[in-house]
């Protein structure tokens, strides 16, 4: 099936699956309008939403064949790697919200950061955090926020299944960390978590997400690439059918039965 409307009369995929590693400083719903223009096709949506200071892997489907199946999509387990800074708390747990507090940090070894990682990985309970696209009243949490008024969430069960040291900087007091986990959980809400566990406090400073289910960000387009005089042939080149997308769902389904 294919979208023969282009303004140049070429043969367009009505429908499909792109990988693209979102840059920092951009929304992932920005990406999306860059997409759309470029494929002249109204109904592009992702499968999980990047901070706009986050970088890493967004399933982008294109046609509804594709969009319909974002749930899907989103089921799966989530890889990322994480920068955190220990003895500064922002209002938002990211390096978007302003200072709310310092510490000083104690002088921690790699086993004594390795011990305190290992207490979070498991099932658990998480309330998402004050500034979220969580509903309240048909509002986001973060509507609220801005206007100074914090709406507690019930916790929900997350689960961490893997949570590696990854470095640390003891001059800049920089924290880096591999995670796996379930779909839902907030890494910044993990970050100050960490942070109050090691006895300083600290808000999430860098996030780039690495997987998601089957997906890799070794496999996607590189954001900027949509941007360039090819954008478009780069876009078609990096797109796959849907049909490709099921198949690679099932089979990793499979893979873990």
């Amino acid at each position: 099936m294919v979208n023969a409307s282009a303004e140049d009369g070429s043969p367009r995929p009505a429908s499909g699956v792109v990988l693209i590693d979102k840059p920092s400083g951009v929304t992932s719903f920005m990406m999306v309008r860059q997409v759309r223009r470029l494929l002249g096709i109204k109904k592009v949506g992702h499968a999980g939403t990047l901070d706009p200071f986050a970088t890493g892997l967004l399933i982008v489907c294109i046609g509804r064949p594709a969009t319909r199946l974002i749930d899907r999509f989103m089921a799966g387990e989530k890889r990322y790697r994480a920068v955190l800074q220990l003895g500064v708390e922002t209002e938002t747990l990211d390096p978007e919200g302003q200072v709310v507090g310092t510490s000083e940090v104690p002088d921690l070894n790699e086993e004594e950061i390795k011990r305190c990682l290992a207490g979070f990985v498991g099932r658990q309970m998480q309330a998402p955090p004050a500034y979220s696209a969580v509903k309240h009243q048909g509002k986001p949490l973060y509507h609220y926020a801005r206007q100074g008024i914090v709406i507690e969430k019930e916790p929900r069960e997350i689960e961490i299944s893997a949570l590696f040291f990854k470095g640390y900087d003891r001059r800049t007091h920089r924290l880096a960390v591999d995670i796996t986990c379930s779909r839902g959980t907030y890494i910044r809400v993990l970050a100050a978590d960490i942070g109050r566990a090691l006895g300083c406090g600290a808000h999430l400073l860098e996030l780039r997400r690495l997987g998601s289910g089957c997906f890799s960000v070794t496999d996607s387009l590189p954001g900027e690439a949509l941007a360039e005089a090819d954008g478009l042939e780069k876009l078609l080149g990096g797109m796959f059918s849907v049909e490709r997308a099921v198949a690679l769902l099932d089979t990793s389904a499979a893979e873990e039965q």
